[in-house]
C-alpha cells in the first residue's frame, strides 16, 4: 500500500506527531510519502494508492479534493481539536487504531461529498453568525479546554452577539431575507465541537443549508440543545432547504466558521465538487 501522507502539525494545538504517526503507517505495511497541505495542488506520486490526512478539520478538505483528483480513497487521522469529521463517520481518534485502519488494503471505503465555497474544499460546514463568533472566542482556549472551548465560546457567543442580517439563495430562488441568529450551509452537518444540524445526507448531491433566525436570546437554548442534538433541522421555526447552489449575502466583512477556520467569503457561493471522495470507515 503505496500512502501520501498529509500531516498538519499545527492541528490540535501541535499534537499531530508526523514521525510517530508515519511509523505506525509503516509498521501496519504502509510505504509512506511525506507532503505538505501546500503541496497537494501538484498531481500525487506515481503509485499513490491512498491518501492520509492527520490534522483538524480544516486540514480535511483540501487532502479530500487531493484524494478525489487522483481517484483514490482518503483515510483520516484525527489529531485536531474538535474532530467533527472523524467523529460523525465513528472513525477511531486513538493512533494505535486508526493507523493500521488507514493503512489496511481491504478497509472498507464510503463515498462522501466534498463542498467548495469558490475553489476552496470543505467538508462539515460554513456557518456565519453566531458560530463565527463562537470559533473566534474558543480560539485562545482551544490549548487548556480541547473540544470544550467551543462550548465555551458557544455560550458567551450566545450572550454577547448580534444577529446577521442575511439572504440565502438555492439555485437562484430566494429562500430566505431577513435577520438570523446564524445560517449554516453543510456537508456533513457537524461543526462546534460535537453539534451538528441534523437531516443532511452523503449521497444526494445537494447541499443543506439552515438559518436560524433572529428572535429571543431565550430562544438559542432550545436551538443550541437541538445542535448538540443532531436535530436543528427538525425544529419548525428553523428553514431548511437542499440544493446544488447556495448562495449566502450579508454584510461586508462578515466572517464565516469553515470548518473550523475562520474565513471572510465574497462571494459566498456553495457547490459540491463533483463525485466526491471515498473515506475509510471502520467495518
Amino acid at each position: 500500500m503505496r500512502i501520501v501522507l498529509v500531516a498538519n502539525r499545527r492541528s490540535g494545538s501541535g499534537r499531530t506527531d508526523a514521525d510517530r504517526i508515519r511509523q505506525l503507517l509503516a509498521g501496519a505495511g504502509a510505504e509512506v510519502e511525506p507532503m505538505g497541505l501546500d503541496q497537494l495542488d501538484a498531481p500525487l506520486p506515481a503509485g499513490t494508492e491512498r491518501v492520509v490526512v492527520a490534522g483538524g478539520d480544516g486540514s480535511i478538505g483540501v487532502a479530500a479534493m487531493a484524494a478525489a483528483r487522483a481517484g483514490v480513497p482518503l483515510a483520516v487521522l484525527a489529531t485536531g481539536t474538535a474532530n467533527d469529521f472523524a467523529n460523525a463517520l465513528g472513525l477511531p481518534t486513538d493512533l494505535e487504531t486508526a493507523c493500521p485502519l488507514a493503512a489496511d488494503p481491504a478497509a472498507r471505503t464510503e463515498p462522501r461529498e466534498i463542498g467548495l465555497v469558490g475553489e476552496r474544499p470543505f467538508v462539515n460546514a460554513a456557518a456565519a453568525g453566531l458560530s463565527a463568533v463562537a470559533s473566534r472566542l474558543a480560539t485562545p482556549h482551544k490549548a487548556r479546554l480541547g473540544a470544550l472551548a467551543y462550548a465555551f465560546g458557544a455560550v458567551r457567543a450566545g450572550l454577547t452577539a448580534s444577529h446577521t442580517p442575511c439572504r440565502v439563495l438555492v439555485d437562484g430562488e430566494s429562500v430566505f431575507d431577513g435577520d438570523a441568529w446564524q445560517v449554516v450551509v453543510a456537508v456533513s452537518g457537524a461543526f462546534g465541537g460535537g453539534s451538528n444540524i441534523g437531516g443532511t445526507r452523503h449521497d444526494d448531491g445537494r447541499l443543506d443549508v439552515a438559518v436560524v433566525p433572529a428572535g429571543s436570546r431565550f430562544a438559542l437554548v432550545r436551538h443550541g440543545y437541538r445542535m448538540r442534538r443532531g436535530m436543528l433541522t427538525q425544529q419548525e421555526d428553523v428553514p431548511h432547504h437542499r440544493g446544488g447552489e447556495i448562495e449566502v449575502v450579508v454584510p461586508r466583512g462578515t466572517e464565516f466558521n469553515v470548518d473550523g477556520d475562520l474565513r471572510v467569503l465574497d462571494p459566498a457561493r456553495f457547490s459540491l465538487l463533483d463525485g466526491g471522495v471515498r473515506v475509510v470507515v471502520p467495518r
